[in-house]
């Protein structure tokens, strides 16, 4: 890719001369960049039809610099599942295989399906961001003091609801679906060295080297279990390769990374919220942190994004043969003027037949 500092050149613009008003794509771009009500916009990546047309900066990053994914994460943990349930090592509709859930028959939690996980609906008893945020679980698993073993911490809650009914946006969730790729791929590795080297050898080997995604790294706890709920980084161009694997229904360079029923599985509505998927969002109806996921108002209904945590996007249209990664740090009471300008920026790119 090469990387486009001036205002802004779309594919799709015409030719004009200076004195010409701008395209709504080019409006958008510099909007994103420029208004400061939308947060800190620090990278744009567009590709269409696989082709770079946009890679914008802002000053101080460019296409060295690898970003955090926040909850875009979870995306690459479903990639990583979703091969696993391909090989037939994992099914979807049998009660996770989570060691403290079985150890006694009456345990309601023996029940919760990896199908419920997947989709956010385990009904365990989970506080994501708190009140207060000091005790949100999430938090203390990941930076305080049940982060030497998050995924112990997480499967020890207790059952709220019963599973599959209720929607519960949960990053300790994703963090057990690690913990349970681990143990699926390597059973017989027990210290958090060898689960590590475990875990990132498969990461290696299935995403990383077939996605060309050379840049991906992703952080371990002290108890080896991948924290692939909230701290995978790469750059921006890597995202974006990671937003076209999925658009090329899995497929890099003639080989099949994802397979294509996994890429249709996370498209489809979970039940429980139909504007969540596989770990992925839907350009539905539906919120993020109380916020709307996407812009379904404006469409295009196919869109389905990876989504982190201060406006970390990786939004990938079929109908426009379109991915676009926004990267920066937007906090959640900003993200109404975002959204709108997001979605912009994908409209003015015509759908593709």
């Amino acid at each position: 890719m090469r990387a486009v500092r001036s205002s802004l050149i779309l594919l799709l613009a015409l030719i004009s001369g200076p004195a010409m008003a701008k395209t709504a794509g080019e409006t958008a771009l510099d909007r994103l960049f420029s208004d400061k009500t939308f947060g800190e916009t620090r990278a744009v990546v567009v590709l269409q039809n696989g082709t770079p047309v946009i890679e914008r900066y802002a000053p101080g990053y460019g296409p060295g610099n690898r970003f955090i994914s926040w909850s875009m994460a979870k995306s690459i943990t479903s990639t990583l599942l979703g091969q696993l349930v391909a090989a037939g090592k994992l099914d979807l509709n049998a009660p996770a295989p989570i060691p403290a859930w079985h150890r006694d028959p009456a345990d309601p939690r023996g029940k919760i399906t990896l199908l419920q996980m997947v989709h956010m609906a385990s009904g365990l008893a989970h506080s994501e961001t708190g009140p207060p945020v000091e005790e949100a679980d999430t938090n203390r698993a990941l930076f305080s003091d049940e982060s030497n073993d998050s995924a112990k911490a997480a499967e020890a809650a207790p059952l709220k609801y019963p599973p599959g009914t209720r929607y519960e946006y949960s990053t300790l969730t994703t963090v057990m679906l690690d913990d349970i790729i681990v143990r699926t791929i390597a059973p017989g590795a027990t210290t958090p060295a060898a689960r590590r080297a475990a875990m990132q050898a498969y990461l290696h080997d299935a995403l990383i080297v077939p996605s060309r995604m050379a840049s991906l790294v992703c952080e371990y706890d002290a108890a080896g279990t991948m924290l692939g709920g909230s701290f995978c980084h790469a750059t921006a161009r890597d995202w974006a390769k990671f937003g076209q694997m999925y658009l090329d229904n899995g497929v890099v360079a003639g080989r099949q990374v994802v397979p294509t029923s996994w890429v249709a599985f996370v498209q489809q509505p979970a039940p429980t919220n139909p504007a969540y998927g596989g770990q992925f969002w839907l350009n539905h109806p539906g919120n993020a942190e109380g916020h709307p996921a996407l812009f379904p108002d404006q469409g295009p209904a196919d869109l389905y994004s990876a989504i982190g945590h201060l406006g970390q996007y990786v939004m990938i249209a079929p109908s426009k043969r379109l991915v676009v990664v926004r990267l920066g740090k937007t906090p959640d009471g900003e993200r109404g003027g975002l959204l709108p300008t997001l979605g912009k920026l994908v409209n003015s790119f015509p759908d593709v037949k």
